[in-house]
């Protein structure tokens, strides 16, 4: 459990977060806003659907927060009670401490909230880092998860090396390199020009984790008995799409997966895709749910924005990774007369 403030400066917390709050304002159905206790930490939760619905879990990608979701949620809350939860350590209203990636410190999380939620078993759905967190879940309690989507997941494979060596030193470099980092994530995709100015703004303001997410191993993942959907984008710049699909069929029994061709790590307006599956239509999946639906192209709509560093550093050690970016951004301070705007 990590200490110490996640944001630049005072000033830049609170623009991300007036920046959220008018987010969920604007958010397309009712909605209740919730705390839940957990052992790391108070969770933030937006609620919404009707409460005798079964519940989804909506989990968001590192360097975001629930309002990634909010071009989703008006579909998804009309057969589910949706919970759309604030990871900890991110940009969002949840607890500012960050749980370690090793061991089961996301898993027990997640547990605590579903616990905290009164609920049971709920069907998750996570992308790219939410991802990963969703299988901490659901590897260890498969019995507590009643169907999985992942999105781009974490935890699968390595990250591209080449991703690495060039996201990490610009997220060091103030504003600049935020808009650097969002064009590498998006990797030439479209999208609303508000979404990418909220991406910019989360990626000037806010203190990214450094580091490395452990990869699950074939025990783990041969341990997801729940129906599981899995969803990549063939472009992905982060992963490795091919090898995630590869290594996911050799492992899970009850498996959909869908690579979609022109998309990369920045998933996005694939609920009607995605519904049939949580309600248990058999060809979800495999091209019988249809293509998904644009909504990238309207305001206040914004992706779902993941990891603005990627998962893992491929064999790369923490504190060489840290070391590149020092030494790159003192190229470019050299380079630029000294100093970064």
């Amino acid at each position: 459990m990590s200490s110490g403030s996640i944001y630049k400066s005072a000033e830049g917390e609170r623009a991300i977060m007036a920046l959220y709050d008018g987010l969920l304002d604007r958010w397309p159905v009712p909605k209740e806003l919730l705390r839940v206790p957990t052992r790391h930490g108070s969770t933030f939760i937006v609620a919404s659907g009707d409460v005798a619905d079964p519940p989804l879990v909506l989990l968001h990608g590192a360097c975001s927060n629930a309002a990634s979701w909010i071009g989703d949620v008006a579909l998804y809350s009309r057969s589910c009670r949706v919970f759309a939860v604030d990871l900890p350590g991110g940009p969002g209203r949840s607890a500012r401490n960050r749980p370690s990636w090793k061991g089961g410190a996301f898993g027990e999380w997640l547990e605590d909230v579903l616990d905290g939620l009164g609920i049971g078993r709920a069907a998750l759905l996570g992308i790219s880092q939410g991802g990963w967190t969703a299988l901490s879940l659901a590897t260890r309690r498969p019995d507590r998860v009643s169907r999985l989507v992942l999105l781009a997941p974490a935890g699968v494979t390595s990250a591209r090396a080449s991703f690495v060596l060039r996201a990490v030193p610009l997220s060091l470099m103030g504003r600049r390199g935020a808009r650097a980092i969002v064009r590498l994530t998006l990797g030439g995709q479209a999208l609303d020009p508000e979404a990418t100015r909220y991406m910019e703004m989360i990626m000037t303001h806010f203190k990214p984790r450094i580091g490395t997410l452990p990869l699950y191993s074939d025990r783990e993942l041969a341990r997801l008995t729940m129906p599981t959907l899995l969803m990549v984008g063939a472009r992905d710049p982060l992963l490795d799409s091919g090898a995630t699909a590869t290594r996911m069929r050799e492992l899970v029994s009850h498996l959909a997966v869908k690579v979609l061709p022109e998309e990369g790590h920045v998933l996005t307006g694939l609920a009607p895709g995605i519904a049939p599956f949580l309600a248990g239509r058999r060809d979800s999946g495999n091209g019988g749910a249809g293509p998904p639906h644009d909504s990238r192209k309207r305001l206040g709509e914004p992706p779902i924005f993941v990891l603005c560093l990627p998962p893992t550093l491929s064999g790369l050690q923490e504190l060489d990774a840290r070391q590149a970016c020092e030494r790159t951004s003192r190229d470019h301070q050299d380079r630029d007369g000294g100093g970064l705007r």
